[in-house]
C-alpha cells in the first residue's frame, strides 16, 4: 500500500525525517509501503536478512529473543509513533537482532534501509538525529536491565507504567495499557498474578486507578517518589 498525500505530511514531521530536503523526503516516500498487521502476524524473526526498518502507526509489536529452552523474553512493546529496526542501518551484513511480532492488530511503515542509507551520506543533520535516538535507545537498555536485574517487582511495574507518560508530565494523568496485562507482565519479568497483585496494592495505596485498560496516576510526582 503506497503512501498517501496526508501520510506523507505526517511523516514529514517526525524527528527522524524532518530534516530531510523536500526531494530526499519524496525518495523516501517512494519506497516506503504503509502495512496493515494482524494480530499474532510475525513481522521479522531474529537472524532474518534486514532490508527494512519501522515506524508503527497504531497497534502493538512486541520485540522479543528466544532462550535456547524456548522461553520468550519481550526486549520492547513498540507503541504507535515509535520506530523501530533503525540499528540495522548500520550493521555492515545487516540482520535482525531480535524477534517481531504484532501483539494486537495495527497499521505500520516500512521504510528500505538502502533509500535512507544514501540519504544518511548526504545529510549530517539527519544522520545525527537518527544517532542520538539510537544513543538514547542504548541508555534505556541499560536502564531497563539494571531495572530487570537488581530491581524487585513494585519497582519493576512502577517504572514501566512511568514510562507509559510524556517527560513533562505532572498532576494526575490517565493512560492507556498499550497491550494485555499477560503481555506487560512478560515485559517487567513478572507472572501475570504478580502484576495484578503489584496493580492492585498501587490502587489501594492511592497512587493509581485502575479501570479496564486505563490507569490513571493520581500524582505523578509522587510515584515518582517510589523510585527511589
Amino acid at each position: 500500500m503506497l503512501i498517501d498525500n496526508a501520510l506523507a505530511r505526517e511523516l514529514r514531521r517526525h524527528f527522524l525525517f524532518c530534516a530531510l530536503t523536500d526531494p530526499q523526503h519524496e525518495r523516501l516516500l517512494s519506497t516506503a509501503v504503509k502495512r496493515r498487521l494482524e494480530a499474532g502476524e510475525a513481522l521479522f524473526a531474529h537472524g532474518d536478512v534486514a532490508g527494512q526498518f519501522f515506524l508503527l502507526r497504531s497497534g502493538c509489536v512486541k520485540l522479543y529473543r528466544l532462550s535456547p529452552g524456548g522461553d520468550e523474553k519481550i526486549m520492547r512493546l513498540i507503541r504507535p509513533a515509535q520506530t523501530f529496526a533503525e540499528s540495522i542501518l548500520f550493521m555492515e551484513a545487516p540482520r535482525y537482532p531480535v524477534s517481531g511480532e504484532a501483539v494486537e492488530a495495527g497499521e505500520l511503515i516500512a521504510f528500505d534501509r538502502e533509500t535512507f542509507l544514501g540519504i544518511l551520506q548526504e545529510s549530517f543533520a539527519t544522520c545525527r538525529a537518527v544517532m542520538a535516538q539510537m544513543t538514547r535507545r542504548i541508555q534505556a537498555h541499560w536502564d531497563e536491565i539494571e531495572t530487570l536485574a537488581l530491581q524487585n517487582s513494585r519497582y519493576r511495574v512502577v517504572h514501566y507504567l512511568l514510562g507509559l507518560l510524556p517527560a513533562e508530565a505532572r498532576g494526575r494523568v490517565a493512560v492507556t495499557l498499550p497491550t494485555r496485562k499477560m503481555v506487560i507482565a512478560a515485559h517487567v519479568a513478572v507472572t501475570p498474578e504478580t502484576l495484578s497483585r503489584t496493580l492492585r496494592s498501587l490502587s489501594e495505596e492511592g497512587l493509581i486507578e485502575v479501570l479496564g485498560e486505563t490507569v490513571t496516576i493520581t500524582d505523578v510526582q509522587r510515584l515518582r517518589q517510589h523510585m527511589h
